[in-house]
């Protein structure tokens, strides 16, 4: 799929999902090797039963993790010591919000619209847990404070495109309604947790990214701030909680950080490769995992599917198609209506190129 424009527009060009051919996928499936069966990277049986992902939106890792207590006194403080943290965890690729995500689902790194009109290019650890566990989309959710996050439920794929769906609860009344407050979010999560017992759930909290837009630094902080407290808050719910206590593992990190000072706007932007933007922090409490273990390895968010598919006892496909941006600059026709003659112009599209997931179990936070 591609479209024409001028050189001015080029840097704010909204990619749209191209549709999968099934002649990519046959060779995709022929560049990869089957994927081994799960191991345990311990002795004894793993114990997680249930996993949930906390995302925490955008905040910049010295108003966090570099500045602790601080703001953070509850995951610093009080949390930390309970299961692993990662000192090098970043977002290596895409520092927005629906691709830093979808990294975390998916697996693999992809440039996608940041709108949420477009799906990611693969199935979700949602879709393969649903689908190999044979549980109803009740025991998979996605709950969050941004709405556009729906993308999250489906894939472009067309061997998985609307099948195995997890739940979705998010932004004020779901898709298009609009972003909402976290206390908001968490109170719907600890709900569903409460009523539909889901083995998987995904939160995102998205106040710190929210007024960091909007240019609000004391809003920005504060957000920081309750997030910190509503992690503590869920912890305690699952850690008192029948249903799930010492069977569950929660995973706190981030999709994104911010610019660094003098790059871009500074903490209120983000979206290149800077330290500001890509720096992210990843916190792991769990019946597997060590206790008080700093990790010094570099991960990144794609690790993040591997180590849940690896902890629930699920497999992924080994095989995986990445959208990539093409530009091909062209001049156009002296009778061209598109744009002054002879003016200089570029013609996008997005490929899908086969490749092997790239992720992999974070082994050192395991006993």
């Amino acid at each position: 799929m591609g479209f024409w424009a001028s050189m001015k527009d080029v840097e704010r060009v909204v990619r749209s999902g191209a549709k999968l051919c099934i002649a990519a996928l046959a060779v995709l499936m022929s560049c990869a090797s089957p994927q081994p069966a799960t191991k345990s990277l311990q002795s004894e049986p793993l114990r997680t039963e249930n996993v949930i992902i906390v995302v925490i939106d955008g905040p910049r890792y010295s108003e966090t993790w570099a500045a602790t207590p601080g703001l953070i006194p509850n995951m610093s403080g009080k949390l930390k010591g309970k299961g692993g943290f990662l000192q090098n965890f970043y977002n290596d690729a895409y520092t927005y919000t629906n691709s830093g995500h979808a990294a975390i689902t998916t697996g693999v790194n992809q440039p996608i619209d940041n709108y949420g009109e477009e799906l990611p290019a693969n199935p979700s650890i949602f879709q393969y847990f649903l689908k190999q566990s044979g549980k109803p989309a009740t025991a998979a959710w996605i709950v969050s404070s941004k709405d556009k996050l729906h993308i999250l439920t489906d894939t472009q794929r067309p061997d998985w495109q609307g099948t195995y769906q997890p739940s979705f609860n998010g932004g004020i009344s779901g898709p298009g309604s609009g972003y909402r407050m976290d206390s908001l979010t968490l109170e719907a999560a600890i709900s569903i947790l409460a009523t539909h017992k889901p083995n998987l759930m995904l939160i995102n909290f998205m106040e710190p990214d929210g007024y960091a837009h909007a240019g609000n630094s004391e809003n920005y902080l504060r957000g920081i701030s309750r997030t910190d407290r509503y992690v503590k808050e869920l912890w305690d719910f699952v850690s008192r909680n029948s249903f799930y206590r010492k069977k569950t593992t929660l995973i706190i990190t981030n999709d994104h950080g911010r610019h660094l000072d003098g790059v871009d706007g500074g903490w209120m932007e983000h979206g290149d490769n800077c330290e500001g933007c890509q720096k992210i922090s990843l916190l792991a409490l769990g019946p597997d995992f060590k206790k008080g273990r700093e990790v010094e390895a570099r991960y990144t968010l794609v690790d993040i599917a591997p180590t849940v598919a690896h902890l629930l006892g699920f497999k992924m496909d080994p095989a995986v198609l990445v959208p990539k941006p093409d530009t091909t600059m062209v001049e156009f026709a002296v009778d061209s209506t598109l744009a002054t003659p002879g003016m200089n112009a570029a013609r996008i599209t997005v490929k899908m190129e086969p490749a092997v997931l790239e992720g992999q179990v974070i082994k050192e936070l395991f006993k």
